[in-house]
């Protein structure tokens, strides 16, 4: 993993822990060479604004960044992306996001043209499967959350968050084996889990005292991670990085 990123440090997260072994060689250095544009952020920038035309994508190389919508008053956070991540890639097709992209915490961030994105889709048809398949991942993380808003109380919710959190860090080799570190707030929590900050401060605060997690100065740590899993009912086969939906050597045709 160490020399992968060494040598794409701009992509080389980019499906890690799911389809990065059906990339080529030829492929990496083709997606390492198309990020024409870096940036850095500091925290709480908006990247890309809900209506705005967007020209170019975004892969996230480090930090985080929110997927936020405001309603009434109100920030929602309805997904959140981590390195490796193409953020906005749908945005290829759409032109507009119906969300802002949001930094959370500081963030260094690679820009594809859309340009560039047209010439790869007309030229390497394998390529353009696999950006497809991370666009798609988005559509079932999002569906996760929904189920998860509508089954579990709100301690319960913020442990199946902390569990996907764990595993998708896990894949890009930036979550120990008993906790992670984010730029995450009780807030940002709160927002994510459709409760208010007062109720995330009582669902984790339950948490701790059950010994299932806690949660200190953007730290999520725990001893038992299985305990986590079962008290959050979560089950890692969405992310398609194990289970029934994992994906071997099906897509390296």
């Amino acid at each position: 993993m160490k020399g992968e990123i060494e040598r794409y440090p701009l992509t080389g997260r980019f499906l890690m822990g799911r389809l990065r072994h059906a990339l080529s060689d030829r492929e990496k250095d083709i997606l390492e060479d198309a990020v024409s544009d870096l940036r850095e952020y500091p925290d709480g920038h908006r990247i890309l604004a809900r209506g705005e035309l967007c020209h170019r994508s975004t892969i996230l190389i480090e930090g985080f960044i929110n997927r936020s919508i405001f309603e009434n008053g109100r920030r929602y956070i309805v997904g959140i992306q981590v390195p490796g991540d193409f953020v906005d890639l749908h945005g290829f097709a759409l032109k507009r996001l119906d969300h802002d992209i949001v930094t959370a915490g500081p963030a260094r961030i690679g820009l594809i043209d859309h340009a560039r994105l047209n010439e790869l889709m007309a030229s390497e048809p394998h390529l353009s499967r696999l950006f497809w398949f991370s666009t798609l991942l988005d559509a079932a993380l999002h569906r996760q959350w929904v189920l998860k808003l509508e089954q579990l109380k709100a301690n319960r919710r913020v442990a199946h968050l902390m569990a996907e959190l764990w595993h998708r860090l896990a894949m890009v080799g930036l979550a120990g084996p008993t906790g992670f570190r984010s730029p995450l707030t009780q807030i940002d929590l709160a927002d994510m889990c459709g409760t208010t900050p007062v109720h995330m401060n009582r669902a984790i605060g339950e948490l701790r005292r059950l010994d299932v997690a806690d949660f200190r100065r953007g730290t999520v740590s725990f001893d038992d991670r299985a305990k986590l899993e079962r008290h959050g009912d979560f089950d890692a086969t969405y992310l398609y990085g194990e289970g029934a939906l994992h994906i071997g050597n099906e897509l390296r045709e």
